[in-house]
């Protein structure tokens, strides 16, 4: 029986730059990656010396197509594991609207999500 892939969105949030990248948590390799840092996205966005969220939302968008190409929007039928309060915790209060806009953005685009945070309530998808 083959074993069922499992996909996880990571994000590494600076000052300057925002990356996110899907994770095969079989094998921990990275199958799929978007970053602020890439010269076409960077060139794309006026963030001047700071990272915002409409910079995050294009990462989430080149992202989301990226999947798309891969054959991976779906995570293997299942969906892309996201832990949104886990992904906050780590990047401070502060960075929790970066966080949403990438999640957002994978979402609206077609991507499948899965949000694996315990408290709903909490950290349920914010009304738009």
């Amino acid at each position: 029986m083959p074993v069922m892939k499992r996909y996880v969105l990571r994000l590494f949030i600076s000052l300057k730059y925002i990356t996110a990248n899907v994770v095969d948590r079989n094998n921990g390799r990275i199958v799929v990656t978007s970053s602020s840092a890439e010269h076409t996205i960077k060139q794309s966005l006026e963030c001047g010396r700071s990272c915002n969220a409409k910079s995050a939302t294009v990462v989430g968008e080149v992202l989301a197509r990226r999947l798309k190409v891969e054959g991976l929007n779906e995570g293997q039928g299942r969906g892309i594991h996201v832990t949104v309060g886990k992904e906050v915790g780590k990047k401070g209060f502060k960075n929790q609207t970066k966080v949403w806009a990438v999640v957002n953005a994978l979402k609206s685009n077609g991507v499948k999500l899965i949000l694996d945070d315990e408290d709903d309530d909490k950290n349920s998808w914010p009304n738009s």
